[in-house]
């Protein structure tokens, strides 16, 4: 019932995507796939108290905009919102629902094709675009009817790029400035949240509005620090270990999403009813 967010933060070429996602060949799991194994083993072994339901989406901001990569075509026009409990929502988004860990797998190999990366110097598989990944699960208790609901959010952050270094394209530059605005507006959120600001600048850009539940919000939230081993690397490193040492600052409240089975049930009642569906008298009575 908690919202959960797993993240990694780093230069680029520091090794975040090895981190959340593994190598090419499945061979060194990272973050993604472990816990999509972890997911429905836990749910595998509750079977017998809880029925549930998972479904996943997955975006990309690529170049201040975001994009579906269920969506290949990009038709609809994705947009941050927040449900009644703080929730990050992100509307017209294809949400695809899996039943095991190999369609939830299979899924995201589907979306992963769509992401965009490119060479530089600095790194032969390079990240153009922030990803996250959003899985939301609802239980249900089998004896009392009590329904909650949780969103895992994993994250893979682009790096932070000096031109000077990575040999950028012209389109890489653009990309990477892109990506340096994003990564700014992520420190000033976590500089705000760090002092106890009164004002937390949220808004200011897509980055930050998706993760507004997971920094400072509603979450249960881990940050993955990634910094490079090279010496020449060391003022990006030394970025890099500030912002960890101001996340750890931040105190997120975490609470869990939970509905009693009658508002379960009049939220089903409302629910078909938009769609224009017809509503059983057993669900009306």
């Amino acid at each position: 019932g908690y919202n959960v967010c797993r993240f990694a933060y780093g230069q680029t070429g520091s090794g975040k995507t090895f981190t959340m996602i593994g190598d090419s060949s499945g061979k060194l799991p990272g973050i993604a796939p472990r816990a999509y194994r972890e997911i429905f083993d836990l749910l595998d072994s509750n079977k017998k108290k809880f029925g549930y339901s998972v479904s996943v989406y997955m975006v990309e901001l690529y170049n201040d905009q975001l994009l579906d990569l269920f969506d290949k075509s990009h038709s609809a026009k994705l947009d941050v919102k927040k449900d009644k409990k703080g929730m990050v929502v992100i509307q017209n988004a294809v949400i695809k629902h899996v039943a095991t860990v190999e369609e939830l797998q299979s899924t995201f190999d589907e979306g992963s094709k769509n992401r965009h990366v490119a060479s530089t110097k600095m790194n032969a598989e390079s990240s153009r675009s922030h990803l996250i990944i959003g899985i939301v699960i609802e239980t249900t208790n089998l004896t009392t009817g009590a329904v909650l609901r949780g969103k895992l959010s994993l994250v893979d952050l682009a790096g932070s790029e000096r031109a000077a270094k990575t040999g950028a394209t012209p389109e890489q530059l653009k990309e990477a400035q892109s990506i340096n605005k994003s990564l700014s507006a992520l420190g000033d959120v976590i500089q705000a949240l760090s002092s106890e600001a009164n004002f937390v600048p949220y808004r200011n850009n897509k980055l930050t509005m998706v993760m507004q539940d997971s920094l400072g919000g509603n979450a249960k939230t881990l940050m993955f620090v990634n910094i490079s081993p090279a010496d020449y690397n060391t003022d990006e490193t030394i970025v890099s270990l500030t912002y960890a040492s101001r996340v750890k600052l931040i105190t997120n409240d975490a609470s869990k999403n939970a509905d009693n089975k009658e508002i379960a049930r009049l939220k089903g009642i409302i629910s078909k009813l938009k769609k224009g569906e017809a509503v059983d008298e057993d669900e009306d009575d």
